[in-house]
């Protein structure tokens, strides 16, 4: 007659692992469940006993006292294999990701921001290279790779084009003359103010965007001039 099926002696850091996981119980569902078969067979619990206490099939039970004999608490994480094979390799997937964080209208596509059914739809039909992917599988792999929808950031920057000539005239006085004096004045209704978008983008890497100067309902200017005594 076969021995009964039964976990090997649990040392102490063991023991007191599967302890703090099935009292916290704030793990998975897998590994908390896992953790009392094997806390219930050190016990001196039978299969047919713990398959009823956790509510899984004897077979399971004996599969996860034979994985902790074999490999120890590594079984509380099972890397489950099989299932559909990859549909797309590692250039396809470092494309798609490339796509995604490259802003629609640099690929000629009429909007400023990539959904995943846009996106999908784009990568079905680029030029020369056809991936088929999902939107599910599409999410799934930016958060893989760690593209995530993000809001993005803008910066103020001055349209003028003589603005390095400015520059150059208002340190120049700086230098040359100690005594000078500024004054400053502004009007208007409204600031500038930039408004940020959303792309997908590196997580807490955002796209940056220029800031939009373009105001229908007012803007504020600024004035300025200097005297030298």
């Amino acid at each position: 007659m076969a021995e009964p099926v039964r976990v090997r002696r649990l040392t102490d850091h063991e023991g007191q692992k599967l302890q703090q996981i099935v009292r916290r119980g704030s793990t998975s569902s897998v590994r908390y469940r896992r953790a009392m078969m094997l806390l219930a067979s050190a016990g001196g619990k039978r299969v047919p006993v713990i398959a009823q206490l956790v509510q899984a099939d004897e077979d399971t039970v004996r599969d996860v006292i034979h994985a902790f004999n074999e490999k120890g608490l590594a079984c509380l994480d099972p890397r489950w294999a099989g299932g559909r094979p990859r549909q797309l390799k590692s250039d396809e997937e470092d494309f798609v990701v490339q796509t995604a964080t490259t802003r629609p209208v640099k690929l000629g596509q009429p909007f400023t921001r990539w959904s995943l059914r846009k996106l999908v739809a784009y990568l079905r039909k680029v030029h020369g290279r056809v991936i088929r992917i999902g939107r599910e599988a599409l999410r799934c792999l930016l958060a893989r790779r760690g593209v995530t929808f993000q809001r993005t950031k803008t910066w103020k920057e001055s349209p003028d084009p003589e603005r390095e000539t400015k520059l150059d005239r208002i340190e120049h006085v700086l230098d040359r003359f100690p005594d000078r004096v500024f004054a400053f004045d502004e009007f208007g209704p409204l600031g500038i103010r930039p408004i940020g978008g959303r792309c997908w983008a590196e997580q807490t890497r955002p796209d940056r965007l220029p800031a939009t100067y373009h105001r229908t309902h007012g803007v504020r200017y600024f004035h300025g001039c200097y005297s030298v005594g």
